[in-house]
């Protein structure tokens, strides 16, 4: 069983910058995949960025560019540093880690088994 903790969320205003962090309980991040997600009140889930296996990123069209999804594999962490940050951006930040094998790497929800608690990000105008 893997726990992943996520940190670093907070309140910011429109055009600032936060970084996340994701802890593992296990090594795992150099060969699982992993991803961020979030979810706003009254929305589902969607994916914001992803990494395979091979360290290939994918990102959601609407964070493309202002987001950058990273890890620190001596420290069993993820990252999702957020720069230009818009109030649509507002919503819960969750990581997300998976062993089986996948072609690409994925920003479905159901593909991943292994969840965290959450951070909130708040992007005010």
């Amino acid at each position: 069983q893997v726990q992943l903790v996520e940190s670093g969320g907070g309140s910011v205003q429109a055009g600032g910058s936060l970084r996340l962090s994701c802890a593992a309980s296990a090594s795992i991040f150099s060969w699982w995949y992993i991803g961020w997600f979030r979810q706003a009140p009254g929305k589902e889930r969607e994916g914001v960025a992803a990494l395979s296996r091979g360290g290939c990123p994918a990102y959601a069209d609407s964070v493309k560019g202002r987001f950058t999804i990273s890890t620190d594999n001596t420290k069993n962490t993820l990252y999702l540093q957020m720069n230009s940050l818009k109030p649509e951006d507002t919503a819960m930040y969750y990581c997300a880690a998976d062993s089986r094998w996948k072609l690409l790497p994925t920003l479905v929800a159901s593909d991943f088994n292994y969840w965290g608690q959450g951070t909130q990000v708040t992007v005010s105008s």
